[in-house]
């Protein structure tokens, strides 16, 4: 049985904050790029590939510097797949996690930890499987993959998967303001260029 669409999510109210004056996200990748991530004005980031080792300095440091912190638990070498891991995250002070891994959101929202569901759109039928899983899932945030996707998406379709983070091929100025017209509370990136990016300073969205 398919399930039903979800209406709009409300945007929690840190994320509508945070994204207010800068609507990116930092996908930070590794130590290389945590000092960029520091020294720009993007206050949410979704730490990747990180060991499980170096998490409890890399959150702290970023919480005790007003970031809000989400852990890709899908790519972090040595971190397992289970509620013990979602509760390790949430003892470091992370904020939030990632995954595809529609069991691993089920089990963090009753931790109180924020949900951002990743899901890779790639034809009409993983976009039905996407559709179902974010139904179930009720995450706080749908990063949506690859972000020129979204543009190939009814207005039903992006209403379900919302609010959504766009990912995957934002290279430029013009890619975050594509995405935010298409309905997107921000982009994700891992270019320090774009961590920079405040809303007032957004270029007119290019036509699709």
């Amino acid at each position: 049985m398919k399930s039903a669409p979800r209406p709009s999510a409300a945007l929690d109210p840190r994320l509508a904050h945070a994204f207010a004056d800068v609507p990116v996200v930092a996908s930070v990748v590794g130590g290389r790029s945590l000092r960029d991530f520091l020294t720009a004005p993007v206050r949410v980031c979704i730490l990747a590939s990180f060991p499980v080792g170096e998490l409890p300095k890399v959150v702290g440091v970023l919480g005790r510097a007003g970031r809000i912190v989400f852990v890709n638990v899908d790519s972090s070498p040595g971190l397992a797949q289970d509620r013990g891991a979602l509760e390790f995250l949430k003892e470091l002070g992370a904020h939030g996690v990632v995954s595809t891994r529609l069991n691993l959101i089920e089990k963090s929202r009753p931790l109180g930890l924020l949900t951002m569901m990743k899901v890779f759109v790639t034809d009409r039928s993983n976009l039905r499987r996407s559709l179902d899983a974010v139904a179930h899932g009720g995450p706080d945030l749908v990063e949506i993959m690859p972000a020129p996707i979204t543009g190939r998406m009814s207005q039903e379709a992006r209403r379900a998967l919302s609010p959504s983070v766009a990912a995957g091929f934002v290279e430029t100025p013009e890619d975050v303001a594509l995405a935010l017209s298409l309905g997107s509370v921000a982009a994700a990136t891992s270019d320090p260029r774009l961590w920079h990016l405040r809303r007032d300073h957004l270029p007119p969205a290019p036509q699709e």
